[in-house]
C-alpha cells in the first residue's frame, strides 16, 4: 500500500515539476504523455514498478507477443495477478505474472514481494 502511495505521490510531483519549466512545444507534449500515465497508474487500483526494463506481453508468458517496453523506475498500472510461465532472472524464479491496462508483467522484473508488490488477494 505504501509503495502505491509513493509511486502516485513522485508521479504527481513529476507532473508539477514539468508544468515549471519553460513551457514549449516539446514541454507541453512531454507534460500531457506524463499526465496521461498519471492517468492510467490512478485509474488502477494498484500500482507496480519494474527495476529494470521489462516486457509488456499479451498474456502471461514469452509465448505471447511482445506489446511494448515499460522502463525501468516507470509505475504502471495493475489489477491483479495470475500464474503463467516460470520466468528464472536475476537469481529469482517465479510463475506470476501481473496484469496491466496494456498486458501482462512478469513479478520477477518488478519491485516488491512476490506478486509484485500486490496482495497475495489480488489473483485475477
Amino acid at each position: 500500500m505504501s509503495t502505491r502511495i509513493f509511486a502516485r505521490a513522485a508521479l504527481v510531483g513529476a507532473g508539477a515539476l514539468a508544468l515549471l519549466g519553460p513551457l514549449t512545444a516539446g514541454t507541453a507534449a512531454a507534460s500531457a504523455a506524463g499526465q496521461e500515465g498519471v492517468a492510467r497508474v490512478k485509474a488502477a487500483p494498484y500500482a507496480v514498478v519494474p527495476y529494470e526494463n521489462v516486457n509488456v506481453r499479451y498474456g502471461p508468458g514469452t509465448s505471447y507477443g511482445k506489446i511494448t517496453t515499460s522502463p525501468a523506475g516507470q509505475p504502471l498500472g495493475a489489477y491483479c495477478w495470475t500464474r503463467g510461465e516460470r520466468i528464472t532472472d536475476n537469481g529469482y524464479s517465479n510463475d506470476v505474472w501481473v496484469k496491466l491496462l496494456e498486458g501482462y508483467v512478469s513479478a520477477v522484473y518488478l519491485k516488491g514481494n512476490e506478486y509484485g508488490d500486490l496482495p497475495s488477494s489480488a489473483r485475477c
